[in-house]
């Protein structure tokens, strides 16, 4: 059977449109996020904003066809735009730049002599990395005032470029790392990568597929706009009525008054109609693992309770998330191992069948990505004051978590993979070497990096490169042209996000904003570490030990057993903090799948995926209209996605 020729779809004006929409598409993320802290359209694995944007693109396309059809947009065009936008919002997201750019001034302008930061924390800033003039910062702290004074630009021209640089450098090390176990993972394994079902679908044939015939599709669509909308209206005129969705409206904790149970603590019923739909589209067995091992998570705070364990990090959640990550990522390599070693034989020129010309680019390309863009992180690092050891485990560790974050994306597609229990390299490399053996030096300069191995990982740019290349295998694109397309919007995607910032601080006051309350957080810890040295924290290391050998059991459990039912990447993510946003919605979601598989089969559940598909789109549509309002209008809005 003769194989169908590859599509160009990397054309330059995709490129162009692509850098075209970078700047406004940052700008609407940081004002969103990072200024009123609403919406959230970065804190998704499918990301709400760059789905609107497209679906847009989508709908004058059509209107193109009638008109000029030689000029429309094919799908692989659109799936490039698509790509670079998840780049660049992943930069400016909320895990990721809107932590980096407001810790660049922080400590020049909070720091007091009763806090000591002058002591202990601003003669380890590096200068070329920071903006320390106080008059030059007055108007990014208080508003009222303009980015667009030439002595301001100059001040901040300096940091953003470096850490353009620095950023780059990072993503083109995961292109690298993504290039070589595409193939594995997308052609010989065949992953499901559940994230681009809808972009794939709504993209087909320029936008003119049947896909937007379905009527299954429009009545999800019409149930989910019509809950935003008339959640939206409330939101303005109380005496609308509202139904209750959102994952602040239930607190289920309050009802646990006596000890051990009151240990629970906060627990949500978020109810948010996309991701139940995101949750259909999600393999049973995680969809179920996920809020099962939440709910053991509480279990295990109820316990540390009973045993009178309260004062203490006792279970240690975020260490058995981090441990467990470490073994989704071993058991990554493993099944990766024999691809590898092929990748290494046709990287030293020897004899393999293995071939790299369909790939974005070479497999010594890849590797040349990685040790150049490496290197330059090395430079970089270490002209910040950083040791050579410290940075090359900063980093893995950070590679580490990025693959295995990959992996589950490619695998599984959860609906976000929020982090933010301190799984992060600065506390790990202290949990293991302690305060003082890492030196001020090495953990000073990481608090700059906190969007990079920090807070979150909702952003991480890695799973984004990697379901770009597979978007381009399913719509039979070329990728030639995709990895020079990703760095472009890479590169954008960072300067725009530090204009949007640092612009809109200048005008708002970023003092007492939210940009500026989750900086104190990266700040407040390395104080504590600064302030308070400490050795090596045991206690903590067993508990990584205990995650990754907890991951390794399930996976031989579910290898041994078909019937067996918990997934290890469930466990990963519900041992930190993040779930508490969905838990509930992938609980409905894995009833609704079960009882149409059990009882209606692959046909009836093929029809009920295009209704979550309507679902998803109908949130998103009208979800985008009331950001929108809020960034115009300057007010809040209904707020229709947790983050």
């Amino acid at each position: 059977m003769k194989e169908r020729r590859k599509e160009t779809g990397v054309t330059w004006r995709a490129i162009l449109l692509g850098l075209l929409l970078i700047p406004p598409a940052c700008f609407w993320v940081e004002e969103v996020e990072c200024l009123w802290h609403t919406n959230h359209p970065t804190s998704i694995s499918l990301m709400w904003g760059v789905v609107f944007i497209i679906f847009v693109i989508i709908a004058f396309n059509l209107l193109i066809k009638k008109v000029y059809p030689k000029a429309a947009l094919t799908q692989g065009e659109i799936i490039t735009v698509y790509v670079m936008l998840c780049m660049a919002e992943a930069l400016a997201g909320h895990d990721f730049l809107q932590l980096i750019v407001p810790a660049i001034p922080h400590a020049f302008w909070y720091a007091t002599p009763e806090n000591e930061w002058g002591e202990l924390i601003i003669p380890y800033l590096p200068d070329w990395l920071v903006v320390g003039d106080k008059e030059i910062l007055r108007g990014f702290y208080e508003g009222e005032s303009t980015f667009y004074r030439w002595e301001i630009v100059r001040a901040w021209i300096g940091p953003t470029l470096w850490f353009t640089s620095f950023l780059t450098a990072v993503g083109i090390v995961m292109l690298g790392i993504n290039v070589i176990v595409r193939k594995q993972w997308t052609e010989y394994e065949k992953l499901a990568y559940p994230i681009i079902q809808l972009p794939l679908a709504i993209t087909e044939g320029g936008g003119t597929s049947k896909f937007f015939r379905n009527r299954t599709l429009w009545l999800g669509f019409a149930i989910a706009a019509f809950i935003d909308i008339l959640n939206g209206l409330n939101h303005f005129f109380p005496q609308v009525p509202r139904i209750p969705v959102r994952h602040n409206y239930y607190n289920l904790g309050k009802y646990f008054t006596t000890k051990p149970w009151n240990a629970i603590g906060w627990l949500p019923l978020p109810l948010y109609p996309f991701l139940i739909g995101l949750g259909f589209l999600l393999p049973l067995d995680l969809s179920f693992s996920i809020w099962f091992f939440f709910l053991f998570k509480k279990a295990q705070l109820v316990f540390a309770a009973a045993i009178g364990r309260t004062q203490t990090r006792f279970p240690y959640l975020s260490e058995q998330s981090a441990g467990a990550f470490f073994g989704l990522f071993i058991i990554a390599i493993w099944v990766t191992r024999l691809h590898l070693k092929e990748v290494i034989k046709k990287v030293l020129g020897m004899k393999t069948k293995l071939d790299d010309s369909d790939e974005p680019v070479s497999y010594r390309t890849a590797v040349a990505m990685i040790v150049l863009a490496s290197a330059y992180i090395m430079w970089f690092c270490m002209r910040a004051g950083m040791d050579p050891w410290f940075i090359t485990l900063y980093f893995l560790i950070l590679y580490i978590i990025s693959v295995a974050i990959t992996r589950m994306r490619a695998e599984l597609g959860p609906p976000a993979h929020e982090m933010a229990g301190m799984m992060n390299s600065p506390q790990i490399l202290v949990n293991f070497f302690g305060t003082r053996r890492v030196g001020p030096h090495n953990l000073v300069p990481t608090v700059l990096f906190w969007g990079l191995s920090g807070r979150g990982y909702r952003n991480s740019i890695m799973p984004h490169q990697l379901e770009g290349f597979k978007l381009a295998e399913r719509a039979n694109m070329s990728p030639k042209r995709l990895v020079l397309a990703m760095i472009l919007a890479m590169i954008l995607g960072t300067i725009s996000s530090f204009w949007a910032i640092v612009s809109e601080e200048y005008r708002l006051g970023g003092d007492g904003g939210p940009s500026v309350g989750h900086i104190w957080g990266q700040y407040n810890w390395l104080a504590n570490q600064l302030a308070y040295p400490r050795g090596p924290d045991y206690p903590a290391m067993m508990a990584m030990v205990v995650g990754l050998a907890f991951t390794f059991f399930l996976m031989f459990m579910r290898m041994r057993f078909i019937w067996w039912p918990f997934h290890p990447a469930g466990y990963a993510l519900s041992m930190n903090f993040g779930v508490e946003y969905f838990w509930s919605c992938l609980l409905i979601a894995s009833v609704i799948k079960w009882v149409i598989l059990k009882y209606g089969g692959l046909k009836v559940h093929n029809k009920a995926k295009y209704f979550f598909f309507g679902v998803i789109l109908g949130e998103f549509c009208v979800g985008a209209f009331w950001s929108a309002i809020s960034v115009i209008f300057q007010t809040f809005t209904y707020d229709f996605a947790p983050g």
